[in-house]
């Protein structure tokens, strides 16, 4: 299989890790707000009691998505969004993605993790990043319901942590439901990513991730009191003392340290059996880079390494200020095109000059 590298360059605007992380936030809204996406929801029950919602991007004015509802799409390429921590398909970075994917002709629907869809889940649980399950259930439904759709996966950060690990577990039985793969700004090693941030300028990003954590715990008290020490994850101010607290006792771990160490798709990539692009930078404020498994990617001929010096955690921004682009939602689209609908990436190549 061939192996490419990253061709992503940092603007001389917009270098450094933490720089390329929340400009990549902030333009990503400010372009979402003026094209933003038509989302049509669908709640599907779980077998234990419990519901996930899938959100369908689908284009144009209502009459267009009306006429094409009742077309035979069957043969269009479908593919399955993965948020990250505390993301939902309202994330500015999957509804680019959803946009640039569109525009090669493919379809996209996105999985909101438990609770993340803008309603609590009934039963006493959320996610975590070892959490395959819900995955796997969703890619099962989708290749049951549409059996000629090439179908193929995406995962950024915590998201793309699951989809690594169920497609290392999965192995060879992955190739017959996923045809292709992308993994965006993931936390290969989640205990040296949750130190990390601990010890050092990253700390900021704890005050945006765990105050909503924390917000679930308390909605949910009632249902969590007896499960998780309650007050303690309330109290958390790191992600080891939230996950030691609530995620590892809610999902049977013995502490945050056996979470992390089970949960992480380091150990994992070996498996990979689908064609998976990996786009990373060095510099993700998430992670150090000396936790990135460089010699398990390389090592494996299925993953396809897109690692740059820069890009930030889910950054990756260059062109203009006033016209930003996102090279890792424009990468992820040109290998998924290649991979599921060539005819469909060719034209794709030939009509865009916005190609990385």
């Amino acid at each position: 299989m061939q192996r490419v590298g990253s061709r992503f360059v940092a603007p001389r605007w917009l270098v450094g890790g933490h720089a390329q992380t929340v400009a990549g936030l902030a333009l990503r809204a400010r372009v979402n707000a003026h094209r933003d996406v038509h989302r049509r929801r669908e709640r599907i029950p779980t077998t234990d009691g419990d519901f996930l919602d899938l959100d369908w991007f689908e284009s144009g004015d209502a009459a267009t998505r009306a006429s094409a509802a009742h077309a035979n799409a069957d043969p269009v390429p479908l593919v399955l969004l993965l948020h990250g921590l505390e993301g939902s398909t309202n994330s500015g970075y999957v509804k680019v993605l959803a946009r640039e994917l569109a525009a090669a002709g493919l379809a996209s629907v996105g999985l909101n993790f438990r609770s993340c869809s803008g309603e609590l889940n009934r039963g006493p649980r959320l996610y975590h990043a070892g959490e395959t399950d819900d995955v796997e259930f969703v890619i099962l439904r989708l290749a049951a319901r549409h059996p000629r759709r090439p179908l193929a996966a995406v995962g950024f950060s915590i998201g793309g942590n699951i989809l690594l690990r169920w497609l290392g577990e999965a192995g060879e039985r992955a190739t017959g439901l996923l045809a292709a793969a992308a993994v965006v700004s993931v936390p290969f090693d989640i205990e040296a990513g949750a130190r990390f941030m601990e010890a050092s300028a990253s700390r900021l990003y704890l005050r945006h991730l765990l105050p909503s954590l924390r917000a679930k715990v308390a909605a949910k008290r009632e249902l969590l009191r007896g499960r998780i020490d309650v007050q303690r994850a309330l109290a958390a101010r790191t992600f080891f003392e939230f996950d030691d607290a609530a995620t590892s006792r809610l999902y049977g771990f013995k502490d945050a340290y056996d979470y992390y160490r089970r949960a992480s798709c380091s150990p994992w990539l070996r498996g990979v059996r689908v064609p998976t692009l990996v786009v990373h930078a060095l510099d993700d404020p998430f992670l150090p880079a000396s936790a990135v498994p460089t010699a398990a990617i390389d090592g494996n001929p299925w993953l396809i390494p897109a690692i740059s010096e820069h890009g930030g955690h889910v950054g990756f921004v260059h062109g203009k200020p006033w016209a930003p682009r996102f090279f890792a939602e424009e990468a992820v689209t040109e290998h998924l095109a290649q991979r599921i609908a060539p005819r469909r990436s060719r034209q794709f190549r030939g009509s865009s000059s916005r190609r990385a």
